[in-house]
């Protein structure tokens, strides 16, 4: 039935989180084991970027404000509404310690399944493709389990929403295309797929 309103209580509970993180990487596993060797990862969520912009906040230490973004195309008095509910969220959850329980506290199960699927991919050794803030959001958690995970992802596009360009900068990554896209959905995995299948060609064959 969905995440609970943080308002109230954590998002999700540890064993929530559990699943979530073994669902996410028993699909990866699967890909994996049919001879897959690259994989994307998008998402479709309603609310998401303020799980992101929290999730953003607490595991890379920025200020909120900076990580709070318009979503689907707030106006300025309810951006102010959003970051004010979002700082409400905080002080409730005051002592929230370490990935996973930031992940327990703060995510959607979308957010959750793919820092599992994520790190099976790293596992796998698999190239990660991360579509967008709400994946790159998934992923700051995956790279604070395992730093490796950077040597494998590319950043499909630099996302219009507030934050990814400073959630980039801070992952100390660089993205392939910036095309001011905002819709999620896995669509700049798709965009830059053929750029990156292009580049492995012309080392081996042109």
């Amino acid at each position: 039935m969905g995440t609970k309103n943080m308002l109230k209580a954590p998002a999700m509970s540890a064993q929530e989180l559990s699943a979530c993180l073994q669902k996410g990487s028993a699909l990866v596993l699967e890909q994996a084991k049919a001879g897959s060797n690259i994989i994307g990862f998008g998402e479709m969520g309603i609310g998401n970027t303020s799980s992101a912009a929290l999730l953003m906040h607490t595991i890379l230490e920025l200020p909120l404000v900076q990580c709070v973004g318009r979503g689907t195309g707030l106006n300025d008095e309810q951006l102010a509404q959003k970051l004010a509910v979002l700082q409400r969220v905080l002080d409730k959850h005051q002592d929230v310690l370490g990935v996973q329980e930031a992940l327990q506290t703060f995510g959607g199960f979308e957010i959750a399944m793919m820092c599992g699927a994520m790190l099976e991919a790293v596992k796998q050794k698999m190239l990660v493709l991360v579509d967008g803030f709400i994946a790159t959001a998934a992923f700051a958690c995956a790279h604070a389990m395992n730093e490796s995970a950077r040597d494998y992802a590319f950043f499909c596009h630099q996302s219009d929403e507030n934050g990814h360009k400073l959630m980039l900068h801070t992952l100390g990554v660089e993205p392939i295309l910036n095309l001011d896209l905002r819709l999620g959905e896995g669509t700049g995995c798709a965009l830059a797929y053929p750029i990156i299948k292009s580049a492995v060609e012309f080392m081996n064959t042109m």
